[in-house]
């Protein structure tokens, strides 16, 4: 009897955790976000949200803008994420056309330029993320840091220049993105392009396979040039490290970094609540004081924004960009430049 008596707690047990972990451990609604914007905006944007919404248990997972959409589409036929926060359009536009997003219909999507919603509701751009050059301050001087991303391939940067792996980074399937449609713009092909990635990944120390590693290897001057994005490196900035940045002369490449709901989610009027609280002037506030993000939304007062934020839109020039294209031709010209360009620079 005591055997089965314990055999029978053990069961209850279990039965208990498993109801328990299904509601969230302490009743509260579990709202789980895939999202590539790193520990500090997810913090600052978990904590502030659950003040808003006790009865939500906001869950997230950081990985590259990449590995998001990968890891979605392999949940596809039970999805575990409800909401897909953050990433560049492109990305998401694929997910979109292959069925991964659901519509919604946030409050502040009037605020958007058109060309910063989905025409079926899909995603929304949220925060504009512009690509830049970054250099380790103490090796390089402002007045001698590359002024443009063609100035990234003289000789004296050789095995200078250290890269966020492009298989998995948004940014960096941006930056060669845009690359690669100037060229078929330009001269009909991708070919210049593809020569102009070869002889920068002549260039490359090293590509690294998350931003902390590059981060710590910009600090450590092993290599000490990387092309990035603005709001990592503003952070890093404000941390302390010995980095700066600079627009390329030619024009900066705006990320329209989006955010949309998963479909087949479980909690799906929650993940449409949260992303509506993601765009109000409330969130933006904080994600711009805490983590340096620029909001999408052009009619916010000025006093929801940071000084820097107008610093950075007087002296950000907009380049044009085919977005069309890369979001129809990204995948396969990263797959052509990992077999026909990764390690073979000449470098």
């Amino acid at each position: 009897m005591p055997n089965a008596l314990g055999r029978l707690s053990v069961l209850l047990c279990l039965v208990a955790a498993a109801a328990v972990a299904g509601c969230g451990g302490d009743g509260r609604t579990p709202l789980v976000v895939y999202s590539p914007h790193g520990r500090d905006l997810l913090t600052v944007v978990e904590q502030a949200y659950e003040q808003t919404r006790p009865d939500v248990d906001v869950r997230w997972l950081d990985m590259g803008s990449q590995e998001v959409y990968d890891r979605i589409r392999s949940e596809r036929a039970n999805p575990q994420a409800d909401v897909w926060f953050g990433g560049p359009a492109t990305i998401l536009a694929r997910g979109a056309a292959e069925g991964l997003l659901a519509p919604s219909e946030p409050s502040w999507a009037a605020a958007l330029d058109p060309a910063d919603r989905h025409p079926e509701g899909l995603y929304y751009t949220l925060y504009q993320t512009p690509t830049i050059i970054v250099y380790n301050r103490d090796a390089i001087g402002e007045d001698e840091a590359p002024a443009d991303w063609d100035d990234l391939l003289d000789e004296r940067w050789h095995d200078e220049v250290v890269i966020r792996d492009p298989l998995a980074s948004g940014t960096m399937r941006t930056i060669f993105g845009k690359i690669l449609a100037d060229s078929v713009i330009e001269t009909g092909s991708t070919e210049a392009g593809f020569d102009w990635l070869r002889r920068l990944d002549g260039q490359t120390r090293e590509y690294v396979h998350s931003p902390a590693v590059l981060h710590e290897k910009l600090t450590r001057q092993e290599g000490v040039l990387t092309l990035w994005e603005m709001t990592d490196t503003l952070s890093l900035i404000d941390r302390g490290a010995p980095i700066a940045y600079r627009f390329p002369a030619s024009g900066t490449a705006v990320i329209q970094d989006s955010v949309g709901v998963v479909a087949g989610s479980d909690s799906e009027d929650e993940a449409e609540a949260f992303i509506d609280w993601l765009g109000s002037p409330e969130a933006l506030g904080l994600a711009v004081a805490e983590a340096f993000r620029l909001p999408a939304r052009d009619d916010l007062d000025a006093e929801v924004l940071a000084p820097w934020v107008a610093d950075v839109q007087s002296r950000l020039r907009r380049a044009e960009v085919d977005w069309r294209m890369i979001e129809e031709n990204g995948a396969a010209w990263m797959a052509e430049w990992d077999r026909a360009v990764r390690g073979q620079g000449g470098g």
